[in-house]
C-alpha cells in the first residue's frame, strides 16, 4: 500500500471517529493499568462491571494492597484467570511502591517489568494515559491491518513494527484507536461490515465473498 492511500484511510476513520479512546473505564493512569491487565481474554464491558465496584473502594496501589489477594479476588471473579490476574495486580503494586512511590511509570522498560504487563499492555498505557504514539497490537489491529493492506505482517510485533514505521505523522498518537474501534464495530472476524464501510473503496482485501 502506497503512503497516499495509508494517508486517505486514517483521515476517514478519524473524521468517522473524531475523538477515538478506549472504552475502558478509569480516571487516573493507575486504574486504566489495572483495567488493561484485567482485560487480558475478558471484554471490555465485563471488566467495566468490575472495575466500577472494586475501584469505588480501592483504586490505589496502597488500597489494593490493604485489600489483599482474597478480597480482590471477590471483585473480580467474575472475569477470565481472575486468580492470575490478582496475584500478578498485588505483585504489581507492591513494585509500584517499591520502585516508583505508588505512581504508573512512563517507559516500556519499566512497564513490562511490571507483573502481568507484556508490551502490548506497556504500549495501551503509554498511549492511553500519557499520549505516547504508541500502537499496541491486539487481535482486532492485527486483523485490520493485514486485512486492509495498512500493514501486513505474520505475527503482531511485525505488524506494530509496521505501523510504526507507516502510520503518518498526523495519525499516530490515536491511531491504535482508530484501528481497534474498526475493528470492534466495522472490520469484525467473520462478517465484515464492508457495506458501511468508510475505508471499503480503498482497503486491499481482494477476497470478495468475504464481502457478500
Amino acid at each position: 500500500m502506497n503512503p497516499k492511500k495509508r494517508l486517505a484511510i486514517f483521515d476517514r476513520l478519524a473524521v468517522a471517529t473524531p475523538e477515538p479512546t478506549t472504552e475502558l473505564h478509569y480516571t487516573s493512569a493507575f486504574e486504566l493499568l489495572i483495567a488493561v491487565v484485567l482485560s487480558a481474554q475478558a471484554t471490555d464491558k465485563g471488566v467495566n462491571k468490575a472495575t466500577a465496584k472494586l475501584f469505588a473502594v480501592a483504586n490505589t496501589p496502597d488500597d489494593i494492597l490493604e485489600l489483599g489477594v482474597e478480597n480482590l479476588k471477590q471483585y473480580i471473579k467474575t472475569i477470565g484467570l481472575f486468580n492470575n490476574k490478582a496475584a500478578h495486580i498485588i505483585t504489581l503494586c507492591q513494585r509500584l511502591l517499591e520502585h516508583h512511590a505508588g505512581q504508573v511509570p512512563q517507559t516500556r522498560e519499566e512497564l513490562e517489568a511490571l507483573a502481568g504487563v507484556g508490551r502490548k499492555t506497556a504500549n495501551v498505557i503509554l498511549n492511553t494515559a500519557f499520549g505516547h504514539p504508541t500502537i499496541a497490537v491486539d487481535t482486532h489491529i492485527f486483523r485490520v491491518a493485514n486485512r486492509t493492506g495498512i500493514a501486513v505482517g505474520k505475527n503482531v510485533l511485525e505488524v506494530e513494527r509496521k505501523l510504526d514505521k507507516q502510520v503518518p505523522k498526523k495519525h499516530k498518537k490515536d491511531a491504535h484507536h482508530l484501528l481497534i474501534l474498526h475493528g470492534r464495530y466495522t472490520c469484525v472476524a467473520r462478517k465484515p461490515r464492508c457495506q458501511t464501510c468508510v475505508i471499503d473503496d480503498l482497503c486491499d482485501h481482494k477476497n470478495l465473498a468475504i464481502k457478500k
